[in-house]
């Protein structure tokens, strides 16, 4: 058994144990009804058999359902955008590929890989092709700061937002965004020979070198496409919009109607996004575990039980897995459609070599198609 594969078998030993933890840390005592853990919510659901709220379930995976697909369209506009030969249905098919593995691979960035090295191994301009899964990974994280900021500056400017956790998150999201752009901007004064440059120094950093210029490398490719740039960040917007309600139900699908037992839907914008981040930077599979705990100290946050933030996680879960399995199971079922032929019969556009220097570059294309 090689290391790769012990190391990841560790992370899914590491991502149960975590779980198991937080779920004992929640569980509280089942026959109690003023201490409304987990042990509490099995008690009525599972040992007296009250049934759940099979509307907000339904609706969870319908918001679920509706936002997943903006997300591929996303990815597409982006490949396009560097004239790419690709097309909308086979950002479908790797996105529900990348879907898919994010949800068991360790780390959320485990089906970016994934998509990277499918996309690279079907085109010709492969480190082109990988820069668009960086940048999609970017633009989405982007579109949460951007969300937050949108909803909840508005509701602060109209004197609705309250409460201290509330204004801190969206004081925050609106720095990140006012920084990106006072970034963002200014890059279209940079020339190509200096952005070259630039991109060699950062690969010469130590063991970060190359990540790390891949990444300066796709901000600046598509810092010359802001047009596709900015319809890619409305489509991550649109597609929060579903994700968040999404949570929204799931967290009242087990729930019993106590007040404050979850926050509000306002609430849920501006919690929701911190706890997807956190839940994305563990390196663990679907950052199982971590994703529970954060969104129950969420809910905390907001001054609802943490029992139930950790129970909320865990319905919203449960319809992440069965979306992405059956969007699998789709994929499967169609066969695999390469755009191998549109590219061989759209004039082929040649690799930019001042963009794959060894190191960076290179070494991103190695991985991807490794």
């Amino acid at each position: 058994m090689n290391k790769r594969l012990l190391w990841t078998v560790f992370k899914y030993v590491v991502a149960a144990v975590l779980l198991i933890v937080v779920v004992w840390i929640n569980w509280g005592h089942p026959n109690n009804p003023d201490d409304r853990g987990l042990g509490y919510v099995w008690q009525r659901h599972v040992v007296e058999g009250r049934p759940i709220d099979y509307g907000c379930l339904a609706l969870a995976f319908l918001f679920f359902g509706l936002a997943v697909p903006i997300t591929f369209v996303r990815w597409w506009v982006l490949v396009r955008a560097q004239d790419l030969p690709f097309t909308l249905g086979n950002a479908f098919r790797l996105g529900a590929l990348g879907f898919f593995f994010s949800t068991f691979l360790p780390g959320s960035v485990g089906g970016d890989l994934v998509k990277a090295a499918c996309i690279a191994g079907e085109q010709k301009r492969r480190t082109v092709a990988v820069a668009t899964v960086v940048m999609d990974r970017l633009i989405g994280l982007w579109g949460l700061f951007w969300l937050v900021a949108l909803i909840g500056g508005a509701f602060w400017a109209a004197g609705g937002l309250e409460g201290g956790a509330s204004q801190l998150i969206v004081g925050v999201a609106l720095g990140v965004v006012g920084l990106t752009l006072a970034v963002w901007f200014p890059l279209g004064l940079l020339s190509e020979t200096a952005a070259v440059r630039f991109a060699d120094r950062l690969g010469r950093l130590p063991k970060v070198g190359a990540s790390v210029a891949e990444l300066w490398r796709a901000v600046w490719m598509y810092r010359q496409r802001q047009a596709s740039v900015f319809i890619a960040l409305f489509l991550s917007i649109i597609g929060f919009l579903g994700f968040v309600p999404s949570f929204y139900f799931a967290a009242h699908t087990l729930g019993d109607g106590a007040p404050h037992a979850a926050p509000t839907l306002l609430q849920h914008f501006l919690l929701v996004p911190i706890g997807l981040v956190v839940q994305a930077a563990v390196p663990l599979p679907g950052g199982i575990g971590a994703g529970e705990y954060g969104f129950g100290k969420l809910f905390g946050w907001f001054g609802c039980p943490e029992p139930n933030g950790v129970l909320s996680s865990l319905v919203y879960r449960l319809v992440m897995l069965g979306l992405s399995l059956l969007g699998y199971l789709i994929v499967a079922s169609m066969g695999r459609s390469s755009p191998r032929a549109a590219a061989e019969e759209a004039a082929p556009a040649p690799a930019d070599a001042r963009w794959a220097p060894a190191g960076g570059a290179v070494a991103a294309d190695s991985a991807a198609t490794g």
